[in-house]
């Protein structure tokens, strides 16, 4: 009989199993339970149990101590703590779009969450260019209720700052600033480079002095803007989905940064099924309506966002000075100043660093390839250098236009 109860270890499939039927007040007294492993993913363990007889079925997740993508990566098993607090939260304001979790525990580092195994990662679908005329509308919900309603704007401050301490999560947010905000934008040896796109690189992200310096200001931004519980890493991966519904999951990384984060990291992820798009589709009216589509969803993701964050913002009590005549324009502003440059930071960072998009990956032809990526980095400059003028859906669209 394995013991669950007195010291972390990383669970396999039988014990899993073990596992289930000893902690988890879920199944059947009757039932038969199988179990699978079907992680794929960056840093954690994710177990799916079955009951054979009854049809049940849960997800169990479980934190290791170092991230999968790389034994570089010290991580604290507490993430999932983080991870299954968060999600509790985000399911309270958007219960919709949120998994339900039932229970952490905090010796084996890991909690139980539904299982949506009928969804499908978005991030695959969108490879097979599947559209989902819904996305938009879902996401920005989602975003304007989890970004807002988590700021010191609606937020009592005391009970803000107690979830700023509870979520402080460093070395997750050490992940980000490296990876994201550091690595791609100089010759580092843990960057992954396709090596016939290396020359443009060299020349227009590692040579570029003002880029560099757009990403240094961005980076102590990052790490000091305290604005909205983020989820921290909000791309196609992180997003199950179905036609007419969308799950999201994964928000490890979940801490107090700026709120453009999360949308800005839509926005790329979109940028890269488009980049996918472009590059192998050969029927040109199917390219027409798949490209098409993806532009449209860019613009009704920023635009959408906008006027369902303003209607909260206008339907909220707030401190008394985010009334003022103004405010409100200049803190809607700033958040899309951070979601262009956000924007830039993962188109960059997911070409040119260690963590790739299949998206990108997955474009067999050499020179189809090197175009998609050169296009992606050509808008990321232009994203964060120019991030001040980015104000509306059609900005971001035009923009990945002139670059394609």
């Amino acid at each position: 009989m394995t013991d669950f109860s007195s010291e972390y270890f990383t669970m396999n499939e039988e014990q899993a199993v073990e596992y289930a039927k000893e902690k988890l007040d879920y199944f059947k007294p009757d039932a038969v339970l199988t179990c699978k492993e079907i992680g794929d993913g960056n840093l954690n363990y994710v177990f799916r149990i079955v009951d054979e007889k009854n049809g049940d079925s849960i997800i169990l997740k479980q934190a290791g101590p170092v991230a999968r993508i790389s034994d570089e990566f010290k991580v604290s098993p507490d993430r999932n703590r983080i991870e299954s607090d968060i999600l509790k939260i985000q399911y309270d304001y958007a219960p919709e779009y949120t998994p339900k979790t039932y229970q952490y525990d905090p010796i084996m580092n890991c909690f139980a969450m539904e299982d949506l195994s009928d969804y499908e990662i978005m991030r695959a679908a969108l490879i097979k260019h599947e559209t989902f005329p819904d996305f938009a509308d879902h996401i920005t919900t989602f975003m304007a209720k989890t970004l807002l309603l988590t700021s010191d704007v609606v937020m009592n401050h005391k009970d803000k700052k107690a979830l700023v301490k509870s979520f402080i999560n460093p070395e997750l947010c050490e992940i980000s600033e490296d990876l994201v905000y550091t690595e791609p934008f100089y010759d580092c040896e843990r960057n992954e480079v396709f090596p016939t796109t290396l020359p443009f690189i060299e020349k227009e992200i590692w040579g570029d002095q003002q880029l560099q310096l757009e990403t240094a200001k961005l980076k102590f931004e990052f790490m000091t803007n305290a604005q909205s519980l983020i989820h921290g890493d909000l791309h196609t991966g992180s997003v199950f989905i179905k036609k007419g519904s969308t799950k999201v999951i994964d928000p490890e990384f979940a801490f107090y940064g700026p709120a453009g984060y999360d949308i800005g990291n839509v926005v790329a992820n979109l940028i890269f099924a488009y980049a996918n798009g472009q590059a192998t589709i050969t029927d040109e009216k199917e390219r027409e309506q798949f490209t098409s589509y993806i532009l449209n969803t860019i613009k009704d993701v920023v635009d959408l966002f906008k006027e369902k964050f303003n209607t909260l913002w206008n339907q909220s009590e707030k401190d008394l000075v985010a009334t003022y005549d103004g405010f409100q324009s200049y803190y809607i502003d700033n958040i899309l100043m951070d979601t262009a440059a956000v924007t830039g930071l993962e188109l960059c960072r997911r070409i040119i660093g260690l963590a790739k998009v299949a998206d990108i990956t997955s474009i067999e032809q050499e020179n189809a390839r090197k175009r998609a990526e050169e296009s992606c980095l050509t808008a990321a400059k232009q994203f964060i250098i120019n991030r001040a003028v980015f104000n509306s859906g059609t900005d971001f669209v035009n923009q990945v236009k002139q670059a394609f």
